[in-house]
C-alpha cells in the first residue's frame, strides 16, 4: 500500500510544482489585483470627500464611471462564462442514435 501511495504522490506532486513563469504571473496578477482594488477604494470611498478643485481628482474618471465601468465589466465578464460554458457543451456534445 506504501509503495503506491509513494508513486503517486511522486507522481502527483510533478503536477503541482510550480514554474518561475507560473509564479511571475500569480505574483503579476495578485499585484495587478491590489492595485485596482486600491484604486476603485479610493475613487470610490475617499475621493467624494475631497474638495472637486483638489489636485487628487485629475487621476481619476468622474465619478459616474465608478458605476459604469464595474457593471461594464460584470458583462464581459459573464459573456465570456457564457461562451466557454457553450463551447464545451457544445464540443462534448453527442450524437442521437438512429434506430
Amino acid at each position: 500500500m506504501s509503495a503506491t501511495c509513494n508513486a503517486f504522490c511522486s507522481a502527483s506532486s510533478f503536477y503541482f510544482q510550480a514554474t518561475g513563469v507560473d509564479q511571475a504571473v500569480g505574483t503579476s496578477l495578485v499585484v495587478f489585483s491590489l492595485l485596482l482594488f486600491t484604486y476603485y477604494s479610493v475613487w470610490v470611498i475617499i475621493l467624494p470627500f475631497v474638495d472637486t478643485d483638489h489636485v487628487l481628482h485629475k487621476y481619476f474618471l468622474p465619478r459616474e464611471y465608478s458605476v459604469i465601468v464595474p457593471g461594464v465589466a460584470a458583462v464581459i465578464l459573464l459573456l465570456c462564462i457564457g461562451a466557454f460554458t457553450a463551447v464545451i457543451m457544445w464540443k462534448n456534445r453527442k450524437p442521437k442514435k438512429v434506430d
